[in-house]
């Protein structure tokens, strides 16, 4: 049996399979999927330290496994890990279907140029929902041929012999084995079986579905994680670059100034767009750089009034997004209306952005904290006018990434740096020049409207949604032109509830300041406004806020698996049980990738300032591969929810972006963090998203309990009080 998955949408074949063996011994195997046909692709330098295959092969494969003749165990994937886990729930796919001890597999992620192009990048919550299926049949395809290879080894037929935990063993003599890597020194040819192996069956799992430690966890408490800024390349300099602190600004004129008297210079780089310094420390380089003299161009100086009045219903372009029944001719009588509001938001990871780079003559090599290869290298190749295969990505681990690190400027920065200076040059950005210039979250604005009967029963609803762009900045112009809005600002905008006529327009206005992704996209600024709608037509109705959106859920699978979660967080939550004295709770409810979660939030108020102690979510992410890291993707999801629904807000003010660092910019810390109870609640036998789904129905809960306990509906991010 094979399965399908959210990225292939059919069956694997053997055709989907590579077997290659190195000149220094092993096995390789790909699974390809047939996705991106490439010319001839080079794998002659995959697996630099083991020679690697030299073959080439005409499909770019989504992941590779090694075995070694030393028994070592290798799966070699494309997507980065930012803490999210995916390289454990990998490993555990990998390791349960090849069998083989948890402790003696690795997962690697390798950059561009080592066979693994994901043209995709690491987002959208599909890291293991996309490669579950493949890897584990991909394992267990060569768990297969290595127990047909091994029982020629042992003299025996193929029923006799079984393989587990990297031995092929006779199933009458447990003491007549070979070990895996004995197996792969033996073989000279592989076959790829033609009717491909049954995976393996939920009962007889070892790893998956288990809290398997996290494989990168010892790496990260000795300090042994190398992040962007961790780096270091023999013969290195330092980089720092002039960037605009004003909003549109481009640079007009540029001169050295007193920037080469300056300690440990090396070099001024002054370019046509471009002016920058290179020092043998940091520290040197930055200091140079206020020497510079400097000009701008610099658009008007924006105010956050002029960005309030772009974000108006009707302004820039817009598409219908769902339009069901007959919205027009249900949506009058006693209509009920409110409007919600979302701020601009920075991405605030720990980690700010940084790069390093080698150009040289024949190539050039790019180190980056980046969530994707592939577009860094594509940039990169562009600026410094190379060939794409003459650049290598290499991406390391990243102290967060939300969306802010598809960015490729400062990779492109270092690679410019390095071929003016001919030597290898880091790049990393100091927190205000992070802030000041990365992209945001866009401002979002709702309203919602809709008619409700007595009994609870939403007749009509619509959804007016404008926010700035999203998606389009990284995407080629044309699908901007087709699709209108952009449909990253409409995530989360769509009515998931059964109502009979529903409609959900979106505008995509054109703001002046860099706005993208963000986790979760607009999955955030959508639910607050949805979720808090649905709480205030529970209360003109009169009716328990989760009893009312069970009786408006819709009449299908997707609607008993909401309901099973809101059953599950009233009853972890304690819902139906008086609130402590001076508390109230609320509830939402959210649905995303196939991803379900809803949240009851338990508050109270301190000295005019809300505070949330308890936060109780329960989610339907189907199969947990990892229940301890679906825990901890719940718990950190819901954290910076709560920082947004509570601190979070960025402002423009005399064409700049403020505040520019932490120690202004509000966000949750430990003093005003809540208790999380998690309650996993599975289905199914595939994973589906677990990365942004938790940050949709935090906001919306809070702002609930908010109302509950005081009386007040904050329809406003930040939440604050009047």
């Amino acid at each position: 049996m094979t399965e399908k998955t959210p990225q292939t949408k059919r069956k694997l074949s053997r055709r989907d399979f590579l077997v290659l063996t190195g000149v220094a011994g092993g096995l390789y195997f790909g699974v390809t999927l047939g996705v991106l046909p490439y010319a001839r692709l080079k794998l002659a330098e995959f697996l630099d330290s083991a020679g690697g295959p030299p073959s080439n092969v005409d499909a770019v494969p989504l992941a590779w496994f090694e075995i070694g003749t030393d028994d070592s165990f290798k799966i070699y994937i494309p997507k980065v890990e930012m803490g999210q886990g995916i390289h454990t729930t990998l490993a555990q796919a990998a390791a349960e279907e090849l069998d083989v001890p948890w402790d003696a597999l690795t997962v690697l992620n390798v950059g561009t140029g080592k066979g693994l192009d994901d043209p995709v990048g690491t987002s959208a919550s599909n890291s293991t929902s996309s490669l579950f299926g493949v890897i584990r049949q991909a394992g267990a395809t060569v768990r297969e041929m290595l127990r047909l290879e091994g029982a020629k080894v042992l003299g025996l037929g193929a029923e006799a012999v079984v393989a587990e935990n990297g031995f092929v063993t006779a199933k009458q003599d447990s003491g007549k084995n070979v070990s895996y890597g004995e197996i792969v020194q033996a073989v000279k040819e592989w076959q790829i079986p033609e009717i491909l192996p049954a995976l393996k069956k939920t009962s007889d799992f070892r790893y998956l579905g288990k809290a398997m430690p996290r494989v990168d966890l010892r790496d990260k408490v000795l300090g042994k994680t190398e992040y962007g800024f961790d780096v270091r390349l023999e013969g290195m300099l330092y980089g720092a670059v002039a960037m605009p602190a004003k909003i549109g600004a481009t640079l007009k004129r540029a001169a050295a100034g007193d920037a080469l008297s300056q300690p440990g210079v090396v070099k001024v780089i002054l370019e046509e767009d471009f002016a920058g310094v290179v020092a043998e420390r940091r520290d040197q380089a930055w200091a140079a750089l206020g020497s510079l003299d400097l000009e701008w161009n610099e658009e008007k100086l924006w105010q956050q009034a002029d960005i309030d009045e772009m974000i108006q219903f009707g302004n820039g372009r817009g598409v219908t997004v769902q339009d069901e029944g007959n919205v027009s001719s249900k949506l009058s009588g006693d209509v009920f209306e409110a409007e919600y509001f979302s701020p601009i938001a920075y991405h605030a990871h720990m980690e700010p952005q940084s790069a390093a780079a080698d150009v040289r003559a024949d190539g050039a090599a790019v180190w980056a904290s980046t969530q994707t290869a592939v577009g860094v290298r594509r940039a990169v190749a562009k600026a410094i006018e190379m060939d794409e295969e003459l650049v290598v990505v290499i991406p390391t681990f990243l102290g967060g990434g939300f969306g802010q690190k598809v960015n490729s400027v400062p990779a492109v920065q270092a690679a410019r740096l390095s071929k003016a200076v001919g030597r290898p040059v880091h790049l990393g950005y100091r927190r205000s020049e992070d802030f000041q210039n990365g992209f945001v979250r866009p401002p979002s604005r709702s309203l919602l409207r809709a008619v409700v009967r007595e009994n609870g029963l939403i007749d009509a609803i619509e959804h007016l949604q404008v926010s700035g762009q999203v998606a389009f900045p990284f995407l080629p112009v044309f699908v901007s032109a087709v699709m209108g809005a952009d449909f990253g600002a409409y995530r989360g905008a769509q009515i998931r509830y059964g109502v009979p006529n529903k409609r959900v327009q979106a505008w995509m206005a054109d703001l002046p300041m860099k706005t993208g992704w963000w986790r979760g996209l607009g999955l955030l600024p959508n639910l607050f406004a949805i979720e808090s709608f649905m709480d205030e037509l529970a209360v003109k109705v009169g009716m328990d806020a989760i009893d009312f959106r069970v009786v408006n859920l819709p009449i299908d699978e997707m609607g008993e698996r909401m309901k099973k979660i809101l059953e599950a967080v009233r009853a972890k939550s304690g819902w139906d049980l008086p609130a402590q004295a001076g508390r109230a709770r609320g509830v939402a409810l959210s649905y995303d990738v196939n991803t379900i979660v809803a949240c009851v939030a338990e508050v109270s108020v301190e000295k005019g300032k809300i505070r949330v102690h308890k936060l109780t979510g329960a989610v339907d992410a189907g199969f947990f591969v990892n229940p301890d890291g679906a825990a901890a993707q719940m718990e950190g999801g819901m954290n910076m929810a709560l920082s947004s629904a509570l601190f979070e807000e960025t402002t423009v003010r005399d064409g700049a972006l403020t505040p520019i660092n932490f120690g202004a910019y509000q966000f949750l810390n430990n003093a005003s963090a809540s208790e999380i109870v998690v309650e996993l609640v599975p289905s199914g036998d595939k994973p589906f998203g677990m990365g942004e789904p938790p940050l949709g129905p935090v906001a919306p809960a809070v702002a609930n309990a908010v109302f509950a306990l005081t009386g007040q509906r904050l329809r406003k991010l930040p939440l604050k009080l009047a």
